[in-house]
Formats: C-alpha cells, sequence, structure tokens
C-alpha cells in the first residue's frame, strides 16, 4: 500500500510495511475513525516522515502511541492531567525513530506510570482505536495516535510523572461519558463508547 510514485526501496520500508498493516487491522468504529484511517494510511504510504525530531511540532505530522489503562474488575479506566495540553487524556508519547508503536507503549507505562505494560486479553498487543488531531496551544502540529489498551490493578500504580501530568483519575467508562467534552482529549468520548462495546460484544460470546 505504498504511493505509486514511490518504490518500495528506502531504508524503513519494512517498518512502514507494518505500520500500514497495524493500521489497517483496526476496524472502524464510525465515519470519523474510518476518515482518520484513510488519512493515516496515506500519510504512512506517502513516504513521508513518520517521527517528531524536534519539540514540539518539527514535522507537522507525526506518530503517537497512547495506552488506556483498564482495570478490568472495577471496569474502571486512567486518565491522566496532562500539564502542557491542559486536558485529562490517556498516558502515552511520541513513537520515536526507529521504534515500533508498541514498543513506545512499553517504554512511556515505565517512564509515566512506573509499572510493566500488559496488554489486555481484548485488544493484545494491537491498538484499538486511530484518531489524527491538530493539538492546541504553542507549536500546534497534528497527531496520529494509536490507542492501545492495558490491563493493571488500580492498586498497582501508587506515582506518576509529575513532570507531566498534575494527577490522575480512575473512572467508569459511563463516568468519562459523563465528562465535558472540552475537559478531554476530543476523541476520548469516542473511544469510551467503542471499549464499552468491544467489551460487551467480548463479554457475549
Amino acid at each position: 500500500m505504498t504511493s505509486p510514485d514511490r518504490p518500495l526501496n528506502a531504508p524503513d520500508d519494512q517498518p512502514r510495511a507494518c505500520l500500514l498493516e497495524l493500521v489497517g487491522a483496526i476496524e472502524p468504529w464510525d465515519d470519523l475513525e474510518r476518515t482518520h484511517q484513510k488519512t493515516a494510511t496515506q500519510w504512512i504510504a506517502s513516504g513521508a516522515p513518520l517521527h517528531r525530531v524536534r519539540k514540539p511540532d518539527l514535522p507537522a505530522m507525526h506518530l503517537v502511541s497512547y495506552f488506556v489503562i483498564l482495570d478490568d474488575m472495577r471496569g474502571q479506566l486512567l486518565l491522566v492531567a496532562h500539564r502542557k495540553a491542559g486536558l485529562w487524556l490517556p498516558a502515552g508519547g511520541h513513537v520515536e525513530p526507529g521504534e515500533e508503536p508498541w514498543a513506545t507503549v512499553v517504554r512511556e507505562c515505565r517512564e509515566e506510570l512506573g509499572i510493566e505494560a500488559v496488554a489486555s486479553p481484548i485488544t493484545g498487543e494491537h491498538p484499538l482505536f486511530l484518531t489524527v488531531t491538530r493539538t492546541r496551544g504553542q507549536g500546534t502540529h497534528t497527531d496520529v495516535s494509536l490507542w492501545y489498551l492495558l490491563n493493571a490493578d488500580a492498586d498497582t500504580i501508587t506515582s506518576y510523572d509529575q513532570g507531566e501530568f498534575d494527577a490522575i483519575r480512575w473512572l467508569t467508562v459511563e463516568q468519562v461519558l459523563e465528562e465535558p467534552d472540552e475537559l478531554l482529549d476530543p476523541h476520548m468520548h469516542r473511544f469510551a463508547r467503542k471499549l464499552q462495546h468491544t467489551r460487551a460484544r467480548r463479554h457475549h460470546r
């Protein structure tokens, strides 16, 4: 799925092909996710740079791995109050050059929350959700974000990166959906609904 004008001979063709496969395997939740999936696929296949090389906005579009931690027994999700964004978001970070998106999840989970990343049995080491979002504030840019789902007991998360986050909160999916849109990542409600549907479908099998 590369651009017809771009032969498959660049050094990053294999990682790029893997990323296209990862993005293509996501089952879109709605028309917006379908549009974002198409945008991301075209961007990856175009040969454009994928990784941030200078903070905050070079290049203007780059790859991010989000991870939403689910305490499955309590049915609660972890959100963090991100200092720079001024919003409640999932934890996560930019994918570094030469790094696979799942490896970013593992690294950021350890750095930001001090725990090992454990993939949810619902998704495994694959993203559940994809968004393409224009950031707010200074150095605006576009994040192509892969949303992963992790499992953890809420009691095991006892600290967090206070340089990045002001606070953390555990909320049920229903509580997330009750939060005002303007306080959250702009796609958080859509992710919560997709997760709700995915969990219900899995339990009915």
